[in-house]
């Protein structure tokens, strides 16, 4: 995956936060990777509405 990549949210690990439990199945872009553990890298994802994020890989869906 790429910055400036279109993703769909297919899953969501562990987290509760409700605003990002309402992302889930929507689209963004992604627009920056972000170091999760020390070995891991997350993106960080931006929607239509300006909110953003970061997910791990296996939590996001390339589109198109």
């Amino acid at each position: 995956m790429e910055v400036g990549q279109k993703v769909r949210v297919q899953r969501l690990r562990d987290r509760t936060n409700q605003a990002i439990i309402q992302r889930l199945g929507q689209t963004g872009v992604i627009e920056d990777y972000k170091m999760t553990d020390g070995s891991g890298v997350g993106f960080v994802v931006k929607f239509d509405d300006g909110f953003s994020t970061w997910y791990f890989e296996d939590e996001l869906a390339p589109i198109g």
